[in-house]
C-alpha cells in the first residue's frame, strides 16, 4: 500500500511560490509564524494551489502541499497551448492569456509562469493587469485555467459535432 502511495506522490511536481514570515502582536509580545503558497501539477493538465500556515516553515510547506492536492482541478489544453483567449480575475489582479504558436515559449511573469509550467503549457502569451501580488496572480491564473473549454467539450454540451462548432 505504501509503495502505491509513494508512486502517486512522485507523479506531481511541486513549486513553492511564496514563503512569508508573518507576526501577530499580542499582550505577551510578538508571535512569529510562516505562510506558504504552493502549487502542484502533473504537466498534463492538472493543477492545484494551496496555502499553509504554521509556526515552522517545514510544517507550513506540508500544509500548503496537502491543501494544493485537495484543490486539484483539470484544465482543457490544446496540445501544448490553451484552446482560446481568456481573462482570469482575482482581487485587484486581471490576467489575460492567449494561445501562441509552437516555439513561442511561456511568456509570463511572476507566479503565472510557474503555474503554467506545472500544468504543461509550453506556448502561451500572458499579461498581468492591476496588482502583481504573487498570491493574487496565482489565483487569477488558476481561475482562468478553470474557465478554459475545448471545442469537444462545447460540442458535447450542445449536442452537436465539433465541425459544426468550429465553422
Amino acid at each position: 500500500m505504501s509503495k502505491l502511495a509513494n508512486r502517486e506522490e512522485k507523479q506531481y511536481q511541486e513549486k513553492l511560490l511564496k514563503i512569508s514570515r508573518v507576526s501577530k502582536t499580542t499582550k505577551g509580545g510578538r508571535t512569529i509564524s510562516f505562510s506558504v503558497l504552493a502549487a502542484i501539477g502533473d504537466g498534463e493538465g492538472k493543477i492545484g494551489l494551496g496555502l499553509g500556515k504554521a509556526n515552522g516553515v517545514p510544517d507550513a510547506i506540508k500544509k500548503a502541499i496537502a491543501s494544493a492536492k485537495k484543490n486539484m482541478v483539470e484544465v482543457s489544453l490544446k496540445g501544448k497551448t490553451i484552446p482560446h483567449e481568456i481573462t482570469g480575475k482575482w482581487g485587484a489582479t486581471a490576467l489575460w492569456m492567449a494561445p501562441a504558436y509552437e516555439g513561442t515559449g511561456v511568456i509570463a511573469g511572476s507566479a503565472a509562469r510557474e503555474i503554467l509550467e506545472l500544468v504543461g503549457v509550453h506556448d502561451i502569451l500572458t499579461k498581468i493587469k492591476g496588482s502583481r501580488n504573487k498570491h493574487n496572480v496565482a489565483r487569477a491564473t488558476v481561475e482562468a485555467l478553470k474557465m478554459l473549454r475545448s471545442a469537444e467539450k462545447i460540442a458535447a454540451q450542445r449536442g452537436k459535432e465539433v465541425k459544426d462548432i468550429l465553422s
